[in-house]
């Protein structure tokens, strides 16, 4: 067949067409950059440092550490936390000292730091942190005043203990909408104290989209906590159909701004359901209802599915797993049919070690 110069510029012509209106993410994250990370949990200074070093036979590079602030009412402007304080309160393991000892101890084993901080919101409404709103100007401004006393101190932490990266923020949507100016000061504000990088995390649902400063940032930061499926029970083919929609938008949205997409949260439930409704903490219930919908194969098939589906895309930074419980064996996390996130002791464990493998 002879191809005519009509036909050849009709072919180049629809080549270049669907080149344009499908563009391709140009990051590409190495394999071994990407974040095989943890979500740690607070602990002593003894635990931490025995615990640290079992890290690295599971072939984790990354560790995130979660010191809290406190908002009494979803519009009440004070945030409070440790910091300031003579003697903190709480764990060692929140507190200045046990952040920068178990940073220091994850240097020493190759290991590298996300600090994390969180507001906890104790709300009489039902409101969680993503809906905290001020009713007035003279409310927003104090509001800020007190999260950048907060957010600042813990960017001093981080400067001071060489962590690689400080996350701004946790899920706080609606200032996020409201206050996208303030945001963007305040990130001005942190970059004069701390010269690693930075990202913010973010809701996977509607959230990420509605942020407007990943400009300003060097990673955009999702909680991606992604519904996967409507069954209970679910295959690994089950599960990885389920990442088709939330992928394609992921894409597009890195291609947006230019940057990379870091899930700083992702965890599976130890249950028949964990696919279904992956944010929803497990409820307090007894022994024997837990038995009743208790599933490490769904938690399983779910980190299977998250591996296989979404760890190799080259603009994806990487994961931190939500939830790591130094001496998990002596816990109170460690009892039977624990339907916790946790994947220790239990069937995805192996699945998230050997996954993690083939990224190092």
């Amino acid at each position: 067949m002879t191809i005519t110069p009509i036909l050849l510029i009709a072919v180049l012509y629809f080549a270049f067409s669907n080149s344009k209106s499908a563009p391709k993410s140009l990051i590409n994250i190495p394999y071994h950059e990407k974040h095989r990370g943890i979500c740690w949990v607070a602990s002593s200074r003894e635990v931490a440092e025995a615990e640290i070093q079992s890290l690295v036979g599971r072939n984790i590079n990354w560790i995130s550490q979660t010191p809290f602030g406190w908002q009494s009412g979803y519009d009440n402007p004070e945030v409070r936390g440790n910091h300031g304080r003579e003697e903190q309160n709480g764990w060692w393991g929140e507190r200045d000292e046990g952040l920068k000892i178990t940073t220091q101890y994850a240097k020493e084993n190759g290991i590298k730091t996300i600090l994390k901080p969180h507001i906890w919101l104790r709300d009489q409404e039902g409101k969680w942190r993503g809906e905290i709103k001020m009713k007035t100007e003279e409310d927003w401004q104090k509001w800020f005043s007190d999260y950048e006393d907060f957010i600042l101190h813990y960017a001093r932490v981080a400067e001071d203990a060489e962590m690689e990266m400080l996350c701004i923020g946790t899920e706080l949507h609606q200032t996020c909408i409201e206050r996208e100016e303030d945001w963007r000061k305040l990130i001005a504000k942190i970059r004069t104290i701390y010269s690693g990088e930075l990202t913010y995390a973010a809701n996977f649902s509607d959230e990420y989209q509605d942020v407007k400063f990943w400009d300003a940032l060097d990673y955009i930061g999702v909680q991606g906590y992604f519904p996967l499926t409507d069954k209970e029970n679910p295959s690994v083919d089950d599960l990885r159909k389920g990442w088709a929609i939330p992928l394609k938008n992921l894409e597009e949205f890195s291609i947006q701004y230019d940057k990379p997409i870091l899930f700083t949260e992702v965890g599976y439930k130890s249950t028949k359901d964990a696919g279904i409704d992956p944010w929803e903490w497990p409820q307090r219930i007894n022994a024997e209802e837990r038995e009743k919908i208790f599933s490490e194969e769904t938690q399983a098939n779910a980190y299977q599915a998250l591996f296989d589906e979404v760890m190799d895309k080259p603009w994806f930074a990487g994961l931190h797993i939500w939830k790591w419980y130094p001496n998990y064996g002596n816990s109170r996390n460690s009892s039977e049919f624990n339907i916790d996130f946790t994947p220790q002791k239990k069937q995805a464990e192996q699945v998230i070690i050997d996954s993690f493998a083939k990224f190092k």
